[in-house]
């Protein structure tokens, strides 16, 4: 069970996308795991053989639990020859035949010539569709493509299992289908190979077996309770999670009055090119500045860890998104600052969408190495944060509003912003503070440059 953010102390198995033998990629989703805050999309850490899925989907389980194990690992690769030369031999040995199953289908497919004389003589074609589950013929079948006939459903006269029956097990056996979905599709009847996948790969999951059942997951009172369930649990790993953060970092704070004027006419000529759904709000030029000022003053962008400051290894924005049920969730534009405002704008879009529908990767809520809050929607003037350990900075920017500006020694009305930034007094000290706000102020005097 990995760590998905440092309030984050046991996490409930929701869903496995995998299943034993199947062969994962590192950074591929294998399984959905809730938290206090969301149901979150874990990847796989390794390349390699799924083996035992150790951890049953709706079991709580503390941070660090096994949950699965994965074979043929780089690091098991290396350690085989020493430590487990016997123990891997045995699976390989395991897998050979199901391997071999195509040349062993060989004779199967010589059948019909041996059935060719019986064929015209009689109605074989019709009885070889509906043969008993006893049938020599069946069993042959079901042997070789791997197929246990006491899970498959017969569609033959009286219940029979045919051998298009035993087919489209194996079919489904083939696909890449949770446990949990292969479980209600066995319930509801669903056969598995007219279900199209909506997950990683194409995986099957619960969802689409229900909506190819034509069955609704029981949503009334019970998601209400679990809506307030989840949010009150969400609000007490903030409280803990805040509570931490100032008890333990001396935050120090800084503010600055960026002046948009030149930022907001550029921001206005530049959307006349483009369509509605496409156009940019200032809060893409303020991620872009707080990216590149980040780049540019690496002292605030990553950790507090171990008693000393670790860099971050590239500009992974967090932004901090509000849930439609309550609380807050922080996950990471990766690599922000090589993104130009358009794409910042996208994946911004794309977080929230996601993050309120419960679809963010783990990935996504552990790599921030700096975060950004934005309540200038709610009309907030300026913003005062609490770092998220173990990050070392917090930016805060208020909402764009027009006030008396003086420009050349004269005086007029600009729309401006308020910045500020809580920072770690261990990692930096007010003077590297004040130089990345100076950083993000003449970034957005220059936003043709962004």
């Amino acid at each position: 069970m990995p760590a998905l953010g440092a309030d984050m102390d046991e996490g409930t198995l929701v869903e496995w996308l995998v299943k034993p033998g199947d062969q994962i990629r590192k950074g591929e989703i294998i399984a959905v795991v809730d938290t206090a805050k969301s149901a979150i999309e874990v990847e796989s850490f390794h390349t390699g053989t799924v083996g035992q899925l150790v951890v049953p989907a709706g079991q709580t389980v503390p941070v660090g639990t096994v949950m699965a194990t994965i074979t043929g690992t780089g690091a098991e690769a290396a350690g085989q020859p020493t430590a487990k030369p016997k123990a891997a031999k045995p699976k390989p040995a395991k897998r050979a035949p199901a391997k071999r199953a195509p040349a062993k289908r060989a004779p199967a497919k010589r059948a019909p010539a041996k059935r060719a004389p019986a064929k015209p003589g009689a109605a074989k074609p019709q009885e070889a569709a509906a043969v008993l589950p006893g049938s020599p013929l069946v069993r042959h079948e079901a042997e070789q493509l791997g197929v246990d006939l006491a899970a498959v459903h017969g569609s033959g006269r009286g219940g029979a299992i045919t051998r298009g029956d035993v087919e489209r097990a194996a079919t489904a056996r083939r696909l890449r289908v949770t446990p949990l979905a292969r479980r209600l599709a066995a319930e509801l009847g669903v056969d598995l190979a007219a279900v199209t996948g909506s997950g990683p790969g194409g995986a099957i999951r619960e969802a689409d077996v229900r909506q190819a059942a034509g069955v609704r997951a029981p949503a009334a009172q019970p998601a209400r309770a679990g809506t307030a369930e989840r949010a009150g649990a969400m609000r007490q790993t903030i409280a803990r999670l805040m509570a931490r953060s100032k008890r333990e970092i001396p935050h120090y704070y800084l503010s600055n009055t960026v002046d948009l004027g030149t930022a907001m006419a550029w921001l206005r000529e530049r959307n006349r090119s483009l369509d509605m759904s496409d156009r940019l709000v200032p809060a893409a030029l303020l991620l872009r500045a707080t990216a590149l000022a980040a780049r540019q003053v690496p002292q605030l962008n990553g950790y507090w860890e171990q008693d000393h400051f670790v860099p971050g290894p590239a500009v992974h924005l967090g932004v901090a998104i509000s849930l439609r049920g309550g609380g807050l969730i922080t996950p990471a534009i990766h690599d922000a600052d090589g993104l130009p405002p358009g794409e910042l704008m996208a994946s911004l879009r794309d977080l929230v969408t996601r993050a309120r529908a419960g679809r963010l990767r783990g990935s996504e809520l552990t790599d921030a190495t700096i975060t950004v809050t934005n309540l200038g929607d709610q009309g907030v003037e300026s913003v005062t944060g609490v770092i998220y350990p173990p990050q070392v900075a917090l930016v805060g920017f208020g909402k764009v509003a027009d006030r008396p500006w003086a420009v050349g020694g004269l005086l007029g009305v600009r729309p401006v912003v308020v910045t500020t930034l809580a920072a770690d007094h261990r990692a930096t000290d007010g003077y590297t503070g004040a130089r990345f706000l100076s950083s993000i102020d003449d970034l957005l005097q220059r936003p043709e440059e962004l």
